[in-house]
């Protein structure tokens, strides 16, 4: 402890010259900068010298910087040496995992999607498999991210132990390279439409979206729909380059913007256009992201392309990895980003919160208006607005609430295990199903809280404090019997929409994502009213005019 302190003695001072020569922020604001890192170095060293118990400096810090970090947004975070270590192994070629998405839980490492052909996929791991034990360690006595458990070298193995619908198996899985497609489906609709499904913005989408467009082309497309849903975003250059298929070269894309002027930078194409004319439908839901909002945003200003489903998610801050003392780093938001119209489309304020400390969400009275290349109205405030907006795009409270908390995910195990699906294109869920569904819920003690609620709960903790409750209590009572009355009707006001997110699981729980994106050219509404509109000339050329 005393050797720590000696240290720490010795490293302040230079510390607190570092921060004050460094950064154009930090000298517009030297005295208060100052004054607060002197009363936390005082206060820190108090601790570590005078509490009772023995106390960990490093994770004292450790959880003082993260948590100084959540008042800002969640972009900007810490990485301790630890974290550094571990991204740095993830980044290499030769550092692979298992082939399949899995989700972190506090006590297990659930399978969300293994890829076809991959090993876990091989080793006959399903969806909803709950991995328990990676080789000799316990997840649930592991204290950091469980999933890095499964990282290794490409041909190392590893033993698992996974709960399987109650009973307990084990495999042991060879690890091989990753099959990290950015383009995870291509192909011809009617003949000539051609359907890309661009799954992230890694340094391989332009090159993969290039090739399947040639290959499409090839095959007779002269229309295309390009599928961002569910894309979070990625690499910024290979958001431009996207772009760059479509439009001529030295065409502006984004624009960052920063209270640091070295951050300004704008963005233009820097090549020729791979096809200028192909007409382009984009498809954006509320979790396309990011690179994705880039593409979108910058294609229906520059009237480029229609864009249709629903409002996208609304980012649109810029992170830029910065390295700190002692092999640790952070990621931190520098600028916003600007659509080719000049609108930022970030959705939410992470500087001015509500009294619960939420990051507070634009009204659509105040979003501001723009103007596309042709004169079309665009506004800014929370992401892409589509040009057709599509009702069964938007999640619904309820869907989500349903969604998040992975009621749809469980029952696509249950079902999986229940019912055997053999041909793709019949497959249809049956009001049966959806009543079953619904009896899954109930016995799982599904409950919902609506906005309703929560602002009526605060105006009557409100009228307790006027000493008004005896006035209003009557009146609330009611309101609560009709929001469960509504709660009771509102999943059946939903099926439409829970039926299409059942479904959309339950199918890839039998032909894996391909078969999804298969059974999406000839079921999905979305690709429908996208091919509708860019296979009509005349309705096509409707949507990019004032």
């Amino acid at each position: 402890m005393k050797k720590y302190i000696l240290k720490t003695k010795f490293l302040m001072p230079v510390l607190l010259v570092v921060v004050f020569f460094t950064g154009t922020a930090f000298r517009n604001n030297l005295f208060e900068v100052a004054k607060q890192i002197e009363i936390f170095t005082t206060l820190y060293k108090e601790i570590n010298m005078n509490y009772v118990d023995e106390t960990n400096p490093a994770e004292l810090m450790d959880t003082a910087i993260k948590n100084m970090l959540n008042e800002l947004d969640p972009y900007t975070q810490f990485y301790n040496e630890q974290d550094v270590q571990t991204a740095r192994l993830n980044q290499t070629n030769d550092f692979t995992g298992i082939g399949a998405t899995v989700k972190t839980k506090k006590d297990r490492l659930i399978i969300v999607e293994p890829f076809r052909d991959m090993p876990a996929d091989k080793a006959g791991l399903k969806a909803g498999d709950e991995i328990i034990k990676v080789d000799n360690i316990t997840v649930a006595d592991f204290n950091d991210d469980a999933g890095n458990l499964l990282e290794g070298a490409a041909g190392s193995t590893v033993n698992l132990t996974y709960l399987r619908q109650g009973k307990t198996e084990n495999v042991t899985i060879t690890r091989s390279g990753s099959a990290d497609k950015a383009v995870t489906h291509y192909s011809l609709i009617d003949g000539n439409v051609g359907y890309i499904v661009l799954r992230k913005f890694n340094e391989k989408a332009s090159a993969e979206t290039i090739n399947a467009l040639r290959d499409l082309k090839n095959q007779g497309a002269d229309k295309l729909i390009l599928d961002l849903r569910g894309n979070p975003g990625g690499l910024l250059r290979e958001a431009v380059n996207i772009v760059n298929i479509f439009v001529p070269q030295n065409t502006l894309v984004v624009t960052t913007k920063s209270k640091i002027k070295k951050y300004n930078q704008t963005y233009f194409t820097q090549r020729e256009a791979f096809d200028t004319e192909i007409p382009v439908v984009v498809i954006i839901d509320d979790r396309s992201a990011s690179a994705s909002e880039i593409v979108s945003g910058a294609l229906q200003d520059l009237d480029r392309g229609v864009i249709v489903g629903s409002r996208s998610f609304g980012k649109g801050l810029v992170q830029r990895p910065k390295p700190l003392n002692y092999g640790t780093q952070m990621k931190i938001t520098i600028s916003r980003y600007y659509t080719p119209s000049g609108r930022c489309i970030q959705a939410l304020d992470y500087w001015n919160k509500d009294e619960q400390g939420k990051a507070t969400r634009l009204s659509e009275s105040q979003f501001t208006a723009y103007n596309t290349k042709n004169g079309r109205t665009v506004y800014d405030g929370g992401g892409v607005d589509p040009d057709e907006k599509l009702k069964e795009s938007a999640l619904t409270p309820i869907s989500k609430t349903i969604l998040e908390n992975d009621f749809i995910f469980n029952y696509a195990t249950q079902y999986y295990y229940k019912n055997k699906v053999t041909v793709l294109n019949d497959f249809k869920l049956s009001d049966a199903d959806f009543n079953d569904f619904k009896q899954y819920l109930a016995s799982n003690n599904f409950e919902f809280e609506t906005q309703t609620e929560e602002a009526f709960l605060k105006a009557l903790k409100k009228a307790k404090e006027e000493e008004m409750d005896a006035v209003v209590l009557n009146s609330y009572n009611q309101l609560k019997k009709d929001i469960e009355a509504y709660k009771n009707i509102a999943i059946e006001a939903n099926k439409s929409q829970l039926m299409s997110l059942l479904t959309d699981e339950i199918i890839t729980r039998y032909f894996y994502k391909e078969g999804l994106y298969k059974y999406y050219t000839v079921k999905n509404p979305e690709v429908a009213k996208a091919k509708a509109i860019v296979s009509n000339s005349s309705v096509y050329s409707k949507y990019l005019i004032p």
